[in-house]
């Protein structure tokens, strides 16, 4: 047994100083370094505009219900978006939520930059999403934010051209896109191409690799093995690369040269199939707003259909990419418990319209599909439209692109075989070939 012996002065003053030590813990803390208990808390993003002024009426009803939580917006670019969070996501000063693209996940994980959910979040989670939406915010079988847009891809036509080449119907198969894309194209008198019949897109490289990449997995192949091995020599991914030599040089149905871009939707491949010189194309969902701009009235001649099946596959499927929001695992603990709150709030149903979250409000308004199930269904009327409601059937079927360290140079290089093969420097061997062997030496540096 311990024993002190105090006078009674010092035993008046260690009783101030034990009360008053009680006072300062019943208190609490804060990361603003107040005693009041209230928490500051930034939210970074890449959105701009309307967006950021829906987020930010969110985060007042928020506040409203929670006045000891203060929630500040920064935006930055999205060309600047991974650069700020990697240099300023190392301090407890960062930015505490982070909207990301989930192919950063892995390397934001390795780094120690995002926090990986409580139990209670990722329950809900898993509850509230579908599992090939849960796994893209998932590295190493560990959940690290709240899904909220999700891209996938689907075949785009134009339904006056078809009614004009006398195609009643979207091509089902491989054999039928390469048959209506000779019906659906025209040349000038030295053989140059004046419509393509289908058209795929370069110089961008996500553009280039996830359309080629839904005819894999449309083929019954995938891009990797469970343990991070590239499958490019497979026969899935060889018909895909024969399937675009058949279509750019035997039928001649495809110019490459009339698909440049980039991510800001700019360039020839959005302009040639809004003035009708590309008759169909491979294309993600987030584009439809860019369409109605450019066709106007026309708009209702866009048909939208599921991903040609190839010879060997036992279905349509198209890749899909995603976003979630994520905590800085360096904020303060009581910085990262108020984000997860707010985050499982703004990703609620409680929080937006109809049922709908606030978050699923805030995307539909970008004309971007959500990815909570609930939102999904609150929206139904708005997804049921022509052009959308194909991308949200084949949601289901979708196969999330996948998120390993060394993901976007894994899909510059693959680009670049691609490109190889789309102007003739490479034959589908050659190119297929190359790109094994240059994702094998990227993916070696990761995984052993």
């Amino acid at each position: 047994m311990l024993r002190f012996s105090l006078t009674r002065p010092t035993l008046r003053v260690t009783l101030v100083l034990v009360l008053f030590s009680l006072l300062l813990a019943a208190c609490g803390g804060s990361s603003t370094g107040s005693s009041s208990g209230k928490v500051t808390i930034t939210y970074l993003t890449h959105w701009s505009g309307p967006q950021v002024d829906q987020l930010n009426q969110a985060i007042s009803a928020y506040e409203k219900l929670h006045p000891e939580v203060t929630i500040q917006v920064r935006t930055v670019p999205f060309g600047n978006l991974l650069t700020t969070i990697t240099t300023q996501g190392s301090s407890a000063s960062g930015p505490t939520i982070m909207g990301i693209y989930n192919l950063w996940l892995p390397q934001l994980v390795q780094d120690g930059l995002v926090a990986q959910a409580p139990t209670t979040f990722v329950q809900d989670i898993q509850r509230a999403y579908p599992q090939n939406v849960v796994s893209a915010v998932q590295a190493d079988g560990k959940t690290y934010g709240y899904p909220n847009e999700v891209d996938l891809y689907a075949l785009n036509y134009n339904k006056a051209l078809f009614r004009e080449a006398g195609i009643a119907n979207p091509p089902a198969t491989w054999d039928e896109l390469v048959s209506d894309a000779v019906k659906l194209t025209k040349r000038d008198s030295s053989g140059k191409i004046l419509q393509q019949g289908f058209g795929v897109i370069t110089s961008w490289n996500s553009g280039v690799v996830h359309p080629w990449l839904s005819l894999v997995d449309s083929d019954g192949g995938q891009l990797l093995s469970a343990d991070h091995k590239p499958l490019l020599t497979s026969q899935a991914a060889l018909d895909t690369a024969n399937l675009y030599y058949q279509l750019i040089f035997q039928k001649k149905v495809t110019d490459p040269a009339m698909g440049q871009a980039n991510a800001s939707t700019t360039g020839p491949y959005l302009e040639n199939f809004v003035a009708g010189k590309t008759a169909m194309i491979i294309m993600a969902n987030w584009w439809e707003s860019n369409l109605k701009a450019g066709m106007g009235a026309r708009f209702s001649d866009v048909g939208t259909a599921p991903i040609p099946v190839g010879p060997h596959g036992s279905g349509s499927h198209s890749v899909s990419y995603s976003w979630s929001t994520v905590v800085n695992a360096n904020a303060d603990p009581s910085q990262q418990e108020a984000a997860w709150q707010f985050l499982q709030w703004l990703n609620g149903p409680q929080s937006g319209k109809n049922g709908s979250s606030a978050m699923g409000d805030i995307l539909m308004g970008m004309g971007i599909l959500p990815s909570r199930t609930s939102d999904l269904t609150a929206h139904q009327a708005d997804l049921s439209e022509p052009f959308i409601s194909t991308y949200v059937q084949q949601l289901k079927n979708s196969v999330p692109f996948p998120t390993v360290l060394g993901g976007d140079e894994l899909t510059t290089s693959l680009q670049k075989s691609l490109e190889a093969l789309m102007y003739g420097q490479s034959s589908p061997q050659q190119a297929m070939t190359q790109a094994q062997n240059n994702l094998s030496q990227i993916l070696s540096r990761y995984y052993a």
